[in-house]
């Protein structure tokens, strides 16, 4: 069974890789494995050594400790809070797809859907 880190570490990789558009065949020849290995990372199956993660980030754009951000250590408060939002959202290709065209649409745009979107949250 896959070490809560290695799948919180491989859906960040899934997630950023799906927000820029970025195919696993890709992200592997940049890395420089193959793309079933970039499955692998992104399911937690396998874990992703320290220099490939390095690797994994220079080539997504982030820094390292991106991967990391959202770890919460288990039995704590953050982690037990009945959190509105899933912890698996950017795993879902929709909400990806959502935030992908988000970004897309010009910025004085853009804050006026996100005032929209707060507004009917409230009433709902």
């Amino acid at each position: 069974m896959a070490h809560i880190v290695d799948t919180h570490v491989g859906k960040r990789i899934r997630q950023r890789r799906w927000l820029i558009g970025m195919t696993q065949q890709k992200l592997a020849e940049l890395v420089g494995i193959k793309f079933q290995q970039i499955q692998k990372y992104e399911t937690g199956a396998n874990r992703v050594s320290a220099s490939r993660l390095w690797d994994i980030a220079e080539s997504l754009g982030v820094p390292v400790g991106f991967f990391f951000e959202g770890l919460e250590p288990a039995g704590s408060e953050a982690a037990e809070a009945g959190n509105m939002v899933p912890s698996d959202l950017f795993a879902d290709k929709e909400a990806m797809d959502l935030v992908r065209s988000y970004y897309a649409i010009p910025e004085a745009q853009r804050r006026r859907l996100f005032e929209l979107a707060r507004v009917l949250s409230d009433v709902a």
